[in-house]
């Protein structure tokens, strides 16, 4: 095969798109696993309140701002909370299944590694939660924070002596504002175009809500970035070969270069 039929190499959108079925199995797999872990953390209610203060200690220690200056924001109007609260029961699961619906349908090889980064992002703050149990500031006494779900609504919470659907006490990292910045960066990578300054919208919203309404702590956005950065290291897109660096390749000849051309008259005389 020579230099002028040789194929060029499959751009990272040309991966071949997984089986539905097999994605699918996937995705409830692991949802079914992150649920199932939460609830082993559940009782852990002693320790999740004492990690808690260690928590409000540390950051107060290191200046942060309070989370009482994003909460102030929200209540100046009970709309604005109440838009807040929904924000943060209805977009966090729609918002990253129709990203990566998108992406399995137009963006096969961005897909895969967005799922890879997602699960190990999941998987490794299962292991924290395990680890680490958290209560939440809304939970706090001395705060001055209200828990706006419970006062203006809605709320996806129960009681956390009788929830038995979630764990209220898996606060760090928030993968609510995890999975919002992979979602962010999904969108930049796949995405060119006018509208990519849009894409940050949705993690800034998401960290005013989650600290705003008294669910998480500027540290579990932290750590949730910081997990996400290693994930999407470990995970790279498969590297794109440009026009220019084909024809840079050794041994590859510039189509159209008489001297080239000359060269290799010359040479078969």
């Amino acid at each position: 095969m020579n230099a002028r039929t040789e194929p060029e190499p499959a751009a990272p959108d040309a991966v071949a798109r997984p089986p539905l079925v097999r994605e699918l199995l996937l995705v409830a797999g692991l949802f079914l696993a992150y649920k199932l872990g939460r609830q082993v953390t559940a009782d852990h209610t002693g320790e999740a309140f004492r990690n808690a203060h260690r928590v409000w200690d540390l950051e107060r220690a290191v200046h942060l701002p309070g989370e009482g200056a994003a909460q102030s924001l929200l209540l100046q109007h009970d709309t604005l909370v109440h838009l807040a609260n929904t924000y943060y029961a209805a977009v966090h699961f729609p918002a990253t299944a129709a990203f990566l619906v998108w992406l399995y349908l137009r963006r096969p090889a961005h897909y895969v590694r967005a799922r890879r980064v997602l699960a190990a992002v999941t998987a490794a703050a299962l292991v924290l939660h395990l680890a680490f149990p958290l209560a939440p500031p809304r939970m706090l006494a001395g705060t001055g924070l209200v828990d706006t779900a419970r006062v203006y609504g809605p709320s996806v919470y129960g009681p956390p002596e009788t929830d038995q659907l979630s764990n209220q006490f898996a606060a760090m990292p928030s993968l609510h504002f995890g999975w919002a910045l992979m979602v962010a960066v999904g969108l930049a990578a796949a995405v060119r175009g006018r509208w990519r300054w849009l894409w940050p919208l949705h993690p800034l919203l998401t960290l005013l809500v989650i600290v705003g309404t008294a669910n998480h702590y500027w540290l579990d956005a932290i750590a949730a970035t910081a997990l996400l950065g290693l994930a999407l290291a470990a995970f790279r897109l498969p590297h794109r070969t440009t026009p220019a660096a084909r024809r840079a390749r050794p041994g590859r000849r510039p189509a159209g270069d008489p001297a080239a051309d000359r060269a290799l008259v010359g040479a078969g005389r």
